[in-house]
Formats: C-alpha cells, structure tokens, sequence
C-alpha cells in the first residue's frame, strides 16, 4: 500500500507539470487555433531564465517567481508579434511549420547562452521532504499540484465570465466575424500567447525546482502534448486533467509492470482513448475536422 501511495503521489507531481505546459499548449489553440510545437522549448527558456536570476541577483522565492512570469510574458509577446502575427491568414501548414523551426531555435540557443550541463534550482524551498501517508514527498511536487488546481479554478471563471474569456473562445471560432464584432483578434492572439508561456513557464519552473534543469528539458513538451491530444486540443480544463492521467498512467506502468513501460504507457492510452473517442475526453466534436 504504500508503494502505492508513494507512486499516487509522485505520478499526480509529475502530471501536474505535465498538466501545466498542456494548459498552454491548449489555451494556444483555443484562441487561435494553431498548434504550438515550440511550446517545450518556451518552458526550458523560462525555467533557465529563472535559475539565471536565483544564481546572480537573488534566490529569493518571490523575486524567482515574478522574474520567471514576467520572462515568460514577454517571451510570449515577442514570439506573437515578431513571428507569428505576420504569419496570419497564411495556411496551417506554412505556421504550424513555422512553430517547428521557431523550436529548434529555441532549443539551440540553450546550448549558445548557457551550457549543456544540467543545473539545481535552488531558491530555499521545494527540495524539503514532508512526511505524507508515511511517504518521504518534497514541497515542491505538493506546491506544483496546489499551483494547478488554483489555475484550473481561475482558468474555468476566467472563459466562463470574463469578457476577454469569451473574446477568445469568439476569435477561435471565426476570427473574421469576431473582427466585425469589434474584437481585435491580434490582441487576443497577443495575450494568448503570453497566458500560455506563462503556464507552460511555471510548468518548467516546478520541473527545475523537483528535478534538475538540462538542455534535454524541451522534451517535456513531447509529454505534455499528448495529454493535450487526450484531454482535448480546444479543451484547456481537459488538458489539465489529461496531463494528471498521463503521468499517473506513466507512473502506475513503470512501477508494477516494468521501467521500460513508463515510457510507452501513456501513449498506448492515448490511442486507446482516441480510438473510443477522436476529439478527446473533453474535446468538442468539431475537434475531428482539424
């Protein structure tokens, strides 16, 4: 039993993470109906930047984790206004392309600006063990699942009340109507892109603060993509729990049936759920023409 709450929990750690940088993989689409494949890369930017600002100006908790949210804005503004807006009402292809290429500059400027070796992220907290269940856990995989559950909360009030919530989910449909309605769909995209690096930035934080920080982080938007694809690519709440589910499902397989499973699980369940259900868990239907 306690191999199993020990897995419960570090697979819900793990998933959160993964939840995080779907979010913002979801919340791209939602509002413009473009897949970001850069989005991986965007989270190891943002979680360099803040083990940059813990190491030469100070580790406090606070001054990381505005450094780290406001990095990550403005990473997302930058990318929207200098890339992808001049790539608007150009074909899906050329932009989703576009993210591709935008991913490998990303990815290899780690290795110009930084280096390729792996770092900790050390701002005095989130390395502690508490003792849950009789279960050796550290503060930062109960303060990354915390984090998420308070963004799905102000996530699902902010589309669901917000007027700019509903601007979004408006330009994602038909931008062009939208535009006769008086919604400026460059803004919408703008703040789209900026929201998304932020919650994929946090993601990317939490992953420095548990694990370690390397070039090779990109890959956690592989991970995170697919629970995305099972949560629901227009469905930003989906993807939360869908990110939740793969890293349970990742978590569960490589305990009880084997390591080399851990890796292959999440995926087997994607297909499985896709062949049940091709828009996703919480996608909408029209999800099957994109």
């Amino acid at each position: 039993m306690q191999y199993f709450v020990q897995l419960l929990i570090s697979g819900l750690a793990i998933g959160a993470i993964y939840s995080l940088i779907a979010m913002g993989f979801a919340v791209i689409y939602k509002s413009t109906g473009l897949v970001n494949f850069a989005q991986g890369e965007m989270t190891m930017i943002v979680a360099y930047i803040a083990w940059t600002v813990s190491t030469t100006i100070s580790g406090n908790v606070v001054i990381v984790s505005l450094a780290a949210i406001l990095s990550a804005i403005v990473l997302g503004l930058v990318i929207e206004r200098v890339v992808m807006r001049p790539m608007l009402g150009e074909p899906i292809f050329a932009t989703v392309m576009v993210t591709i290429g935008l991913a490998v500059i990303l990815r290899s400027s780690i290795n110009f600006i930084w280096d390729a070796y792996p770092h900790g992220l050390d701002i005095g907290m989130g390395r502690d063990i508490v003792r849950v269940a009789g279960i050796g856990v550290r503060t930062g995989q109960i303060a990354v699942i915390i984090t998420l559950l308070l963004l799905l909360a102000a996530i699902w009030a902010f589309f669901r009340y917000s007027k700019i919530g509903v601007a979004m989910r408006a330009v994602a449909a038909d931008d062009r109507t939208a535009l006769l309605m008086g919604i400026s769909a460059t803004r919408i995209h703008a703040l789209a892109w900026a929201a998304s690096s932020a919650i994929a930035g946090i993601g990317g934080v939490f992953f420095a603060l548990s694990y370690d920080l390397s070039p090779a982080m990109f890959q956690l938007g592989l991970k995170a993509f697919p629970a995305t694809i099972l949560g629901g690519l227009d469905a930003v709440l989906g993807s939360g729990v869908g990110g939740l589910l793969i890293g349970l499902t990742e978590n569960f397989a490589g305990g009880y049936i084997g390591s080399g499973m851990k890796e292959v699980a999440g995926f087997a369940m994607i297909i499985v759920v896709l062949m049940i259900r091709p828009f996703g868990i919480f996608g909408e239907r029209d999800i099957e023409r994109v």
